[in-house]
């Protein structure tokens, strides 16, 4: 329960109760100021359940169309064999998506760019939520990536409500979607009578939509903070007869600090009174569990600051469950209990949910024939086990093709006398997402399915004209990737930073450069200043000469990138929109030259270490066959959560 609903138990009460004065249903009545105090009051009570999944990506079928085959470790196909055994154990039940549901496998991209969806025609998306009879679900950041026509006419068909409070058109202030619902549910009441609960559901989306998605957003729509959206419709809410309030949070868990506009605020909305229950994601993550380190969690009861609170993993991995006791409180309900809990599929066998695998059956099996369609041919193996700590063929390669395709572009213009640099991150490189998550494509043919592998998000190419000085903090950004090492320490010191994202790790091609990183990072994971004299980037060259602070450049990227707010990124002059998908040009690539060479340029390395630290990184334990030679890089062991444990000597 919420703190404000404990605060509402008077001690008289619990004296009573203590005491033995009164009976434990007095007292549970005056703690929750319910009607009807005595015996039989718990005959009364509802038990209501909230069913919930997040961050699903269009992983429907227990199938990983990169790899080609069926994968019981994911999908809303092995998630629904959950949710029938939920409701099997109390038929007094709702069921909520918390968005990141139309983009993220080649379906997703399948169905927008291919064969994209026409008018009055479900998405697969909504078609294999509503198989399993869901009630609601809410927007995430990736429902924007496609643009908003595309996304309404995806919600034009859906079956249930798609809510988001905090998303403005930027013309008219008006909610550019449907903020909030009110469900009224028939439940039946421990006597075996049947009652109204009626249910509010509010959605919110990370803001920084219009960081990530500008090209597609700006002008059009307005993202406000999302905790600030909840306390404005709360009372609207309310007063439109809501008993319980969930709300459908597709923002990271957070931290107890709090600035307007944050991207992840979970944890603040548990602070919010008023609110019942919270399914929450976008972090990936699953709670309980998680998040041990914040104030007020009780991981047992699944609650934050006495609100239940659920995160459900990724790709359909969990299914989040909510239990609320409510009571009778005039005409009205009050909760007066209440745990939460996160349960996993079951990855050991092929037990699905049928009806699901028939919604999207179309879709699926298309998918699987569009990816297995070959684009050329590699003379070596593509894989991503060491990108974070070696200049990577797997990076390279989309380095390559973004080059040769601007290239083509800018030919004639002013700009193709610029220096031309390329830009690319390690996508799949394990962390967060698992010791499963890495590209692995084998020497032969490539497929369609295999680029999809190199390149996992529906990006399109941009170019950045910028001067040297940004360039280098560009790259002092992207060193955050590593944590700081101590020279004279002895023992293990663990290279990479769990908590930096990898796609940020951007490498930068077309120049070389060092990274020392005895220094400290200059720049946190958000881009924020925090060691200004700090300079991890050394020996930054152009075709063998120091790049001079007003030397300026011409960078290819992604539109994630170019619109968001990276040091460096920010102080270009100039932006050109190629309008045109990254892997797209992959592709092109792949099928103009038939046969391509995945090595590395080695533009980048560490700096020497003086000292005897033992520097040691994590990635799949099949890596250790894969270590390439001269590396400095060893296997170790076994490690936790399915990874291996290596060591990497800094020459």
């Amino acid at each position: 329960m919420s703190i404000q609903k404990k605060a509402a138990m008077t001690a008289s009460a619990v004296v009573l109760a203590v005491s033995g004065l009164v009976t434990v249903d007095t007292a549970l009545a005056a703690k929750n100021g319910v009607d009807n105090p005595g015996k039989g009051l718990e005959k009364q009570e509802v038990s209501l359940r909230i069913l919930g999944t997040s961050d699903l990506h269009t992983n429907f079928v227990n199938y990983d169309y990169y790899q080609d085959k069926i994968s019981n470790s994911l999908g809303l196909a092995k998630t629904g064999v959950l949710i029938e055994k939920a409701r099997e154990e109390n038929a007094n039940n709702l069921l909520f998506d918390n968005g990141d549901l139309i983009q993220g496998t080649p379906l997703g991209g399948y169905k927008a760019n291919v064969d994209p969806i026409e008018e009055g025609e479900m998405h697969p998306a909504y078609a294999a939520l509503q198989a399993l009879d869901f009630d609601a679900s809410t927007l995430g950041n990736h429902e924007f990536n496609f643009g908003l026509d595309y996304l309404d006419e995806a919600l034009d068909d859906a079956p249930f409500p798609v809510l988001n409070a905090n998303v403005y058109d930027a013309k008219t202030g008006k909610n550019r979607f449907t903020p909030y619902k009110i469900i009224d549910k028939e439940v039946v009441d421990k006597k075996g009578k049947k009652q109204t609960i009626q249910v509010g559901v509010i959605g919110v989306v990370a803001p920084h939509i219009m960081k990530w998605d500008r090209v597609n957003l700006e002008g059009k729509v307005v993202a406000k903070d999302a905790v600030e959206s909840v306390k404005k419709f709360l009372p609207e809410v309310k007063k439109a007869g809501a008993d319980v309030v969930v709300v459908l949070s597709h923002s990271g868990m957070g931290d107890a600090k709090y600035e307007v506009g944050e991207e992840d605020i979970t944890y603040q909305l548990t602070e919010v009174k008023g609110i019942d229950a919270i399914i929450t994601g976008h972090n990936h993550e699953v709670f309980p569990g998680a998040y041990k380190d914040l104030p007020n969690v009780n991981q047992e009861q699944g609650t934050i600051n006495g609100t239940p609170v659920v995160m459900p993993g990724k790709f359909g991995s969990h299914l989040g469950v909510i239990d609320l006791t409510l009571m009778p409180k005039g005409k009205e309900w009050t909760v007066v209990e209440e745990e939460a809990e996160v349960r996993a599929i079951d990855t050991k066998t092929n037990e699905v949910s049928e009806e699901v695998v028939e919604a999207v059956k179309e879709a699926h099996e298309a998918t699987i024939k569009y990816v297995r369609s070959p684009v050329g041919t590699t003379t070596a193996p593509i894989h991503s086990y060491f990108s974070l700590v070696t200049d990577d063929p797997s990076v390279q390669i989309v380095n390559n093709a973004q080059k040769w395709f601007v290239e083509q572009k800018i030919a004639g213009t002013a700009n193709a006398e610029l220096p031309l640099l390329t830009a690319a991150a390690p996508f799949k490189a394990g962390g967060r997402n698992g010791a499963e998550y890495y590209t692995d494509i084998a020497a032969g043919e490539i497929a369609i399915k295999n680029v999809a592998d190199l390149y996992v998000y529906d990006n399109t190419l941009f170019a950045l004209k910028l001067k040297g000085a940004d360039l280098k903090e560009w790259l002092e950004m992207s060193a955050g990737q590593f944590n700081q090492i101590k020279p004279a320490t002895t023992g293990e010191q663990a290279l990479v930073n769990n908590d930096y994202r990898t796609y940020n790790f951007d490498v930068i091609d077309g120049v070389t450069y060092d990274i020392d990183v005895t220094q400290p990072a200059k720049y946190d994971k958000d881009g924020n200043l925090v060691n200004a004299s700090s300079n991890r980037i050394k020996n930054l060259s152009y075709n063998g000469t120091a790049v001079a602070a007003d030397q300026e450049f011409l960078v290819v990227t992604n539109n994630y990138r170019a619109s968001g707010n990276f040091p460096g990124v920010r102080n270009a002059t100039e932006k050109i929109d190629f309008a045109y998908e990254n892997r797209q040009a992959i592709m092109d690539y792949m099928e103009k030259n038939g046969t391509i060479n995945p090595s590395a340029d080695g533009n980048w390395n560490f700096a020497p270490i003086e000292g005897g630290a033992t520097l040691t990184f994590e990635t799949a334990p099949k890596a250790q066959n894969l270590i390439p030679a001269d590396s400095g890089i060893k296997y170790v062991a076994p490690s936790t959560n399915g990874f291996a444990k290596f060591q990497l000597e800094i020459k």
